[in-house]
């Protein structure tokens, strides 16, 4: 019988797996700005991760307390900068819902307006930055070119280009320039004549679809768990928008044309769907909201203000329908020229948070493909 010989071979830490903590960020192109994103992986797949807020926190809501309800329009402006309009309306539905005001129908169809308006140059940024992450660069000069066409507009009826400081508890600042309808429907027929190019350039791209394509499924469930909304929600076939379920503005009157649009698959194809379709939508709500401004007489865009605005004690919530999402405003009054409490609810806050089960089980790769799909404002979650 021939002898053997055992000869023991030391292979190191390699016989087990080790988890290694990755740190996306802050400051790092891939999270957008101040984000941080805490991962931990299993060779290249994401094990767990954890979003960590806060770098950029700019402490509105304290400041809201400190300035009277004129003044607090400018702070509200500010968190998703991507819809300054539609964050200001939000704070003066509430004031308004405080006081007991009855708006001018002028100035309801020109918020509405001005609000789907807003609503197309957020939706055109990711539209044109969310290829841009997945390597494609083309995309986001087209985004630019319409963005202008819509900004030139914004810009004359309000003086601003991001933060447009238009409304005001009662209506809006002023009325329209001599004009300014024929100029306004003359863009939104330049920017949705163009619009196919997202098809022809993004969707109709063979490499983007490989990348998106049952990548970062979100389930409905975790949609209602964490209190997502806006497209992100409604690509996971969560089918609920403020604007139809609880109308506000003249939304009630555009039923026919307001179209909720949605999507089952929920990965991250369907929220770039989802996102380029509500953007067609809003340029036809646009040209509604145009069509029956030509119908409306001459009058008002705002109410007679006292010199010391007060709201009455109580508490109130006012929440939109913004281009990331839900957006709500709690407001309590003591009888004062300021609030006692505005705690803001907004979008990307809760959207974000989803990522804690939306990453886990996915590869390092589609990270930025996932955290791109999400549509979020760092300022949105940094409050």
């Amino acid at each position: 019988m021939t002898p053997t010989t055992e000869t023991m071979v030391g292979i190191g830490g390699a016989a087990e797996s080790t988890d290694m903590v990755l740190n996306i960020g802050p400051q790092h192109p891939s999270t957008h700005g101040v984000l941080r994103l805490k991962l931990v992986l299993d060779g290249e797949r994401i094990t767990h991760a954890e979003p960590v807020i806060g770098y950029m926190h700019r402490g509105a809501e304290k400041l809201f307390e400190a300035r009277d309800y004129r003044q607090i329009i400018m702070l509200a402006n500010r968190h998703d900068w991507l819809s300054a309009f539609s964050n200001e309306l939000g704070v003066v539905l509430a004031v308004e819902r405080m006081l007991g005001m009855e708006v001018p129908e002028r100035a309801v169809w020109l918020r509405t307006l001005l609000a789907e308006l807003n609503r197309v140059l957020n939706h055109l940024m990711f539209l044109g930055s969310y290829p841009l992450e997945l390597g494609g660069i083309t995309p986001i000069f087209y985004a630019f070119r319409e963005r202008e066409e819509l900004q030139h507009v914004m810009e004359e009826v309000s003086g601003g280009r991001m933060h447009y400081m238009f409304n005001r508890v009662g209506g809006l600042k002023e009325d329209l320039p001599a004009g300014w309808t024929t100029r306004a429907r003359a863009a939104v027929a330049d920017v949705r004549s163009r619009m196919d190019r997202f098809d022809d350039l993004v969707l109709g791209n063979e490499i983007f679809r490989g990348r998106t394509r049952d990548v970062g499924t979100l389930a409905p469930e975790a949609v209602h768990a964490y209190g997502v909304s806006g497209p992100i929600g409604r690509a996971s076939g969560v089918d609920f928008d403020l604007r139809r379920d609880e109308p506000y503005l003249a939304y009630g009157e555009l039923g026919h044309v307001l179209k909720v649009v949605t999507r089952q698959e929920g990965d991250c194809l369907a929220r770039f769907e989802c996102l380029l379709e509500q953007t067609h939508n809003a340029l036809d709500l646009a040209d509604a909201c145009l069509d029956r401004l030509a119908e409306l007489p001459p009058g008002p865009v705002n109410q007679r203000l006292p010199k010391v605005l007060k709201a009455p004690e109580g508490h109130t919530y006012a929440w939109t329908e913004n281009p990331l999402g839900i957006n709500g405003y709690y407001l309590v009054s003591k009888g004062e020229k300021t609030p006692y409490r505005l705690k803001l609810r907004s979008a990307s806050y809760n959207n974000i948070q989803v990522l804690t089960e939306l990453l886990p089980g996915t590869l390092v790769a589609d990270m930025v493909a996932i955290l791109g799909s999400m549509f979020f404002v760092v300022g949105d979650i940094d409050k």
